[in-house]
């Protein structure tokens, strides 16, 4: 799943990249269009490409998720690619600055929410998965997978949790800058 959840924003990264050069380049309308490069950043700022190495814990120091020893995760600021809390605290920050820092649950995944667990036929769900604790994804209305959980399985139904598996945590990120990027047209 971290796989897929890491695929994920990369090629979100990506597609918002892309949407990023070519708004940046306006509509041509006929006109010739400016060239765009992308220079070495000073700092993090908003439009910027950054490259992060991280490692995420939980409040026992228990590692959740780390980039070390992978590609470094590649997003944009300011485009809600990464939790919110992050977002602001890497705001600024150059190559080589390091960071620790903890996200509260509102600038994270937001608290569990009761509507998000819902009840579900057990004919609809896989026979392996209908287990407490089991892990499936759903395909958003808009193709995006969605990880939901399964709950509590009654006789005829089975309870599953779309919350964000870190809904409602704490979120300890210690966090190297790798790389900035900003988008120059000319």
């Amino acid at each position: 799943m971290k796989k897929l959840l890491g695929l994920l924003v990369m090629s979100g990264a990506v597609t918002a990249a892309l949407f990023l050069l070519t708004s940046l380049s306006g509509p041509s309308g006929g006109q010739p269009s400016q060239a765009i490069t992308l220079k070495p950043g000073s700092q993090v700022q908003d439009g910027s490409i950054v490259s992060i190495e991280y490692t995420l814990t939980d409040d026992s120091g228990k590692v959740i998720d780390t980039s070390i020893g992978k590609e470094p995760l590649t997003y944009i600021q300011g485009a809600g690619q990464i939790v919110k809390g992050l977002e602001r605290e890497l705001n600024g920050l150059k190559v080589g600055d390091q960071k620790k820092v903890s996200i509260k649950p509102e600038d994270g995944y937001g608290m569990p929410d009761e509507k998000r667990i819902q009840e579900v036929p057990r004919e609809k769900i896989p026979v392996e998965a209908q287990k407490e604790g089991a892990t499936l994804m759903m395909k958003s209305p808009d193709g995006g997978a969605i990880p939901l959980k399964v709950a509590k399985v009654t006789e005829k139904t089975v309870v599953v949790d779309l919350n964000h598996p870190l809904a409602g945590k704490t979120l300890h990120f210690d966090v190297k800058v790798k790389d900035i990027k900003a988008a120059d047209t000319h």
